[in-house]
């Protein structure tokens, strides 16, 4: 042992000496409280070396037993070697004995067939008896090397670059949920007994209730999710619940942690987003026999339905239903029992833990399955392209707004005033959805960045996979309802809006489809209408003002029975196929779309049901 870590000993069994230690947070508040330079693993660490005993006080809690002073050597840590035939029997120090059978289990010296541990004693079974002098050398080499060459403690710096729990914390659900798979896995393959299990699973679910009610909480020494619910169980249990950490890795950990959370989460978005389209396709109902230019490059092209004009986001947002859909199916695969990268040794039916976890199947390839992340960049591309959506919809909420256009008056629940100009109405909420858009694609932008270049399997890179995921189901979280209140909401003004359905010159296209029905090319239909539009720019007219005589002096081809198609309305009802804007048609294909958002929910609903439960969320 370093004189170093001797003296960091004597300090700490000197500010621990008069005081309880019920937890290593104890231990962690009282060093720091006496200057002492401390973080959850030192202070394990310290616990360890000093050889703290556990057990309960008189109330049933833990709480440690130190030694009255610092052990000096390691002959105080190992004191003596026998052997006799094929049994070496090592007597150390109180309570040191596990931890040096844990250093001597680890270094897989030749010739062992095994150890056992009790307090002060470790039995340790040899192959042949005349491996029992060098065998004894090799465990006291070992011992002083690892008294004095410890793992490092992460310097300050390390450890704040590397810690994760200010924004992994939020899946400490998913986190239990699958330790408690794995700990039945575990139980299976008789690695944990069922009494372990009892205890260990009790304690994961009285954690689980204590951190829904807020009553417990990760401290500034936890590094990530998987760390802090290992020193609460710890806390609870004691060193058993140490075993959960058999045959898993933190990287098969995260990843099913990640999935699950996202199963759930994307359920959610996907509710609020057939919401939203069916709130869409409800207004839509209501305008569509209001009659409204529709624009081409922002200029009027040809009169439309409005209820047309405002159903096209529900169309883009049922996609985005069905990209979630598909989604679903190639996330629904657990990777719980890929271990660090080459599975497990332990686990061997990584299918039981999936089913418990409620994933439809197990993936193909571990390597593959703890470094992928693909699900996640799909998600986002999903989200980004959901909030371009909405923004689409909130330029043209802020332009229908404007004095300019005037066809939409916002209620106030869902508009804001100006800090100085008394008059002002402002569409905060389709200008935030604009504005929004950029910070959702911006974060599929940094998963793919941080993805491009990763090679093998999992490396820490794959740390920066979870902040921009969360932001942007937190942005699209918030963003949908306000969405689908502003244009529940929305007052449309008919009279507004039908003004200037014929106005531009926006029923020339009439003139030319006209022609085709009496046979004409509609190359020369063109030209004629093109000639008609001319004469009405010269005269300041639109082409609503021509009667019978002025299309006959035009051309003698353009007849009396014309003259309805040069009005909206008759325009908008003529067009009345399956795509058409005629207010039959647009309410025809609502109805079709609406059945396949009420499909596309339910598959969301179903899965979101079947998961909370299984989950116990």
């Amino acid at each position: 042992m370093t004189r170093e870590r001797l003296h960091r000993q004597r300090l700490v069994i000197a500010a621990l000496s008069d005081s309880l230690i019920h937890s290593q947070s104890d231990v962690v508040r009282i060093l720091k409280s006496h200057g002492i330079k401390v973080t959850q693993a030192t202070a394990s660490r310290d616990l360890e070396e000093l050889g703290a005993v556990r057990g309960k006080d008189s109330d049933g809690r833990i709480v440690y037993q130190l030694p009255s002073r610092a052990p000096a050597t390691l002959g105080e840590r190992a004191l003596e070697i026998k052997f006799n035939g094929q049994i070496l029997v090592v007597k150390t120090a109180p309570g040191a004995a596990q931890l040096v059978a844990s250093r001597i289990d680890s270094a897989k010296i030749s010739d062992i067939m095994g150890t056992i541990a009790g307090d002060d004693t470790i039995f340790i079974a040899l192959e042949k008896a005349s491996s029992a002098k060098r065998v004894s050398e090799a465990i006291r080499e070992l011992v002083d090397a690892s008294m004095s060459t410890r793992k490092r403690t992460p310097a300050d710096a390390l450890f704040a670059l590397s810690r994760s729990i200010h924004f992994d914390w939020r899946l400490a659900s998913y986190d239990i949920a699958s330790s408690l798979a794995h700990l039945q896995s575990l139980v299976q393959e008789k690695i944990v007994s069922p009494g372990d299990a009892e205890v260990i699973g009790d304690a994961l679910r009285e954690i689980s209730r204590e951190i829904a009610a807020g009553k417990m909480e990760p401290d500034q020494t936890d590094e990530d999710v998987h760390s802090a619910l290992e020193r609460m169980l710890k806390e609870k249990v004691g060193e058993v619940g140490g075993a959960l950490r058999a045959g898993r890795s933190r990287n098969d950990q995260i990843v099913t942690d990640l999935k699950l959370f996202l199963l759930i989460e994307m359920g959610e978005i996907a509710m609020k987003v057939g919401s939203l389209a069916k709130t869409i396709l409800s207004r839509a109902d209501e305008c569509s026999d209001v009659i409204t230019p529709g624009f081409t490059h922002l200029q009027h092209a040809q009169p439309v339905s409005f209820g047309q004009e405002l159903a096209k986001h529900a169309f883009a947002l049922e996609r985005d239903l069905s990209r979630i859909s598909d989604w679903r199916k190639r996330t629904d695969l657990s990777p719980l029992g890929s271990g660090a990268l080459a599975g497990s040794s332990l686990i061997s039916k990584p299918e039981e833990a999936a089913r418990v976890l409620g994933f439809s199947g197990v993936v193909g390839n571990s390597i593959d399955a703890v470094s992928d992340r693909d699900f996640v960049a799909e998600a986002l591309f999903i989200l980004s392209l959901i909030s371009i959506h909405l923004s689409k919809i909130g330029e043209e909420f802020t332009l229908f707004t404007s004095q300019e256009f005037g066809w939409v008056s916002l209620a106030d629940e869902y508009s804001t005033g100006s800090s100085i100009m008394p008059q002002k109405k402002n569409p905060d909420v389709a200008e935030l959805a604009r504005g929004k858009a950029g910070r959702t694609i911006g974060n599929l932008t940094t998963l793919l960045t941080v993805l491009k270049g990763l090679p093998f399997s999992y490396n820490r890179d794959l740390q920066e996979d979870k902040e921009p995921i969360f932001d942007s189901i937190d942005t699209l979280a918030l963003l949908l309802p306000a969405i689908e209140g502003m244009i529940a909401t929305a007052s449309f003004v008919r009279e507004r809006m039908e003004a200037g359905s014929d106005q531009g010159f926006a029923l020339a296209t009439e003139i030319a489809d006209f022609l085709a029905t009496k046979g004409v090319p509609f190359s020369q239909g063109h030209e004629i209408a093109g000639k008609v539009v001319r004469h009405c720019e010269k005269n300041g007219l639109e082409l609503s003002h021509l009667n019978e005589d002025d299309l006959l002096a035009l051309d003698s081809r353009l007849t009396a029975d014309l003259i309805p198609r040069l009005d909206a309305r008759g325009a908008v009802a003529s067009r009345s196929s399956s795509l058409g804007t005629s207010p039959s048609s647009v309410k025809a294909a609502n109805r079709v779309l609406l059945t396949e958002i009420e499909s596309l929910l339910s598959q969301s609903r179903s899965s979101l049901d079947r998961l909370s439960k299984v989950l116990g969320l």
